[in-house]
């Protein structure tokens, strides 16, 4: 049956009965590790839209700081699923887009985006509040 308990992976930090990690927890737990930090997937869907300059990245996301931007996108880039662009001037301009790796996880941000419509109801569709 599917979804049922013995088909579901095992859970994070969960090891065999050789000693070995359970690959499919590690990978969960190291996909949540970097996408799971704040403001980290609204990035990533903010340039799933097209290449971004850092001032267009901090208005498409609301109530992040300029530093707090700076470490997600240096993270990002990091991890491979960000590039960062240097354009010579004047004036010097940084863009940054979604590498390949980047662009592979637009499924599973769609298929995010259907469960939160249909298992958060209004929260899940409702646009994100901007103060200020």
């Amino acid at each position: 049956m599917r979804g049922s308990r013995d088909e579901m992976p095992p859970a994070a930090g969960a090891r065999h009965p050789d000693g070995g990690c359970a690959a499919p927890a590690n990978a969960v737990h190291h996909v949540f590790g970097l996408l799971g930090k704040r403001w980290t997937g609204l990035l990533i869907a903010s340039l799933m839209s097209g290449p971004g300059h850092f001032a267009e990245l901090r208005r498409s996301v609301p109530g992040i700081s300029e530093r707090m931007l700076s470490d997600r996108l240096s993270e990002l880039v990091e991890a491979g699923l960000v590039h960062r662009d240097v354009h010579n001037g004047p004036p010097l301009r940084v863009s940054y887009r979604l590498t390949e790796a980047g662009e592979n996880l637009r499924p599973a941000l769609a298929e995010l985006t259907r469960w939160a419509e249909g298992h958060l109801g209004a929260a899940g569709a409702a646009c994100p509040r901007i103060d200020g």
